[in-house]
């Protein structure tokens, strides 16, 4: 795991790490900032409930990744990658000038144009940050590289959920998130210049405009490639999966544990480094090899701690007489509770084991011309898994009037069923794709 660290030593990945660092800790300080306003201060003022402010916010952050993904991927592919990375940079910093006057001035129309901008942002630096990966690394490099950028991703959202929870309980609170946002953005745009050149992979690509046909195009010469179109159907599967459990962290946190908000920030917490850990293990158990070894063991942890999270929080014994919420201290003096903890742990390591060996997957196999594409088709796939998340939940707790341990359960035995098909199908076509990268290597030589 040393050598991993060792990266860190070279512009190539430390400038791109860091800058995609910061710009996934800003997303995260500047969405649970705008939600925890929206709950506390907004919904009051507004005279509208607060679920429907917070589902409008969620909304308008992943809508992007719907609409301009294609077209983000061809951009990447057609461009220089740095150049590109500090133009966007400057365009966050515009965004959260944006956004910090919508803070100031308490103008919540403006803030959620600014969250939609944001997630415009984010939607087109996910291709270059991920194309980037394989043209900057060696081939020995890129499993561990995936597995820093996973970690890094993983801590950027945790601290960015707990710096701005810290934020939003100081006095003049929406000048110091204005302030912090605008100074994150700047030291993103400044690691952005570190970034080296890296060359075009397509710069004679003439750009289609139209998000709608592209969308369809890169979604068609997706389906063209079996082994890369069930990858990303497995990258996909991972984001519904975190985000049904993400999501009702707060809730079971308060329900059923009966904790105050100090829990649900541990219980974010264990999940977090869970899946930092298991990535970063990744370059070590596969020993640098781009392989697909480890996948059953991140499908089989993802269901059994899953499932164990069903009997464990059904088995809790917490009073929830008292209208006192109890804090970390306390709740670590509930029987049962650190059964409860060491599955959200293991649920992330296992994690960790099932998406890096995809990533590292995604950017060997997809063909160089196109990688940046490919990108922007998961991310489409990824939005797309995610808001069937947060429906797939509704009907189960609301519809259906399950229990939170119960959706638990449910999911999975659904990652049972879905494992073992993602599992024999990436089997069945993965020498096709070993064949066709060969050939693709091969003739870029000629």
């Amino acid at each position: 795991m040393a050598n991993q660290f060792q990266l860190f030593k070279h512009r190539r990945f430390s400038a791109m790490f860091f800058t995609q660092f910061l710009g996934a800790f800003n997303d995260n300080v500047f969405k649970q900032a705008l939600i925890l306003v929206l709950t506390y201060t907004a919904a009051s003022q507004l005279g509208v409930e607060v679920s429907i402010l917070n589902n409008l916010a969620a909304m308008l952050f992943i809508l992007p990744y719907f609409l301009f993904s294609a077209l983000a991927g061809q951009l990447a592919d057609k461009f220089e990658k740095s150049k590109l990375t500090r133009f966007i940079k400057i365009l966050e910093i515009v965004i959260m000038t944006i956004a910090a006057v919508g803070f100031v001035f308490e103008w919540y129309p403006l803030l959620f144009v600014a969250l939609f901008l944001m997630g415009t942002h984010s939607t087109f630096f996910g291709p270059i940050k991920y194309a980037y990966l394989p043209q900057a690394m060696k081939e020995n490099e890129l499993v561990g590289a995936n597995g820093l950028f996973q970690m890094g991703t993983s801590l950027a959202i945790l601290l960015g959920m707990i710096i701005a929870g810290v934020l939003t309980q100081l006095p003049q609170s929406l000048y110091w998130i204005s302030a912090s946002v605008l100074t994150v953005a700047v030291l993103g745009y400044l690691a952005a210049r570190f970034i080296p050149v890296m060359p075009a992979m397509q710069p004679d690509l003439k750009v289609n405009w139209n998000i709608f046909t592209t969308s369809m195009a890169t979604v068609r010469y997706l389906y063209s490639l079996p082994f890369l179109f069930f990858v990303i159907l497995g990258n996909s599967w991972f984001w519904f999966y975190g985000a049904t459990f993400l999501t009702q962290t707060p809730e079971f946190s308060k329900v059923i544990l009966h904790g105050d908000e100090s829990v649900v920030i541990f219980l974010l917490t264990l999940f977090s480094v869970g899946v930092s850990i298991g990535s970063l293990l990744c370059k070590s158990l596969t020993k640098n090899q781009v392989s697909l070894k480890l996948l059953p063991f991140g499908i089989a942890g993802l269901s059994i701690f899953a499932i164990d999270l069903y009997f464990s929080l059904s088995s809790l014994q917490v009073d929830t007489s008292t209208a006192q919420l109890l804090g970390i201290s306390d709740i670590f003096a509930v029987t049962g509770s650190w059964r409860v903890f060491a599955d959200l742990f293991f649920l992330g390591f296992s994690g960790g084991l099932y998406i890096v060996p995809l990533y590292a997957s995604m950017q060997a196999y997809a063909p160089k011309s196109h990688r940046a594409r490919i990108v922007g088709a998961n991310n489409i796939f990824n939005a797309i898994f995610m808001v069937t998340s947060a429906i797939f939940a509704i009907v189960l707790l609301n519809a259906l009037a399950l229990s939170l341990p119960q959706l638990f359960l449910v999911t999975g035995l659904l990652n049972i069923v879905f494992g073992l098909f993602l599992y024999n199908k990436l089997n069945k076509h993965v020498k096709h794709a070993v064949i066709q990268t060969s050939q693709d290597d091969f003739e870029s030589k000629q």
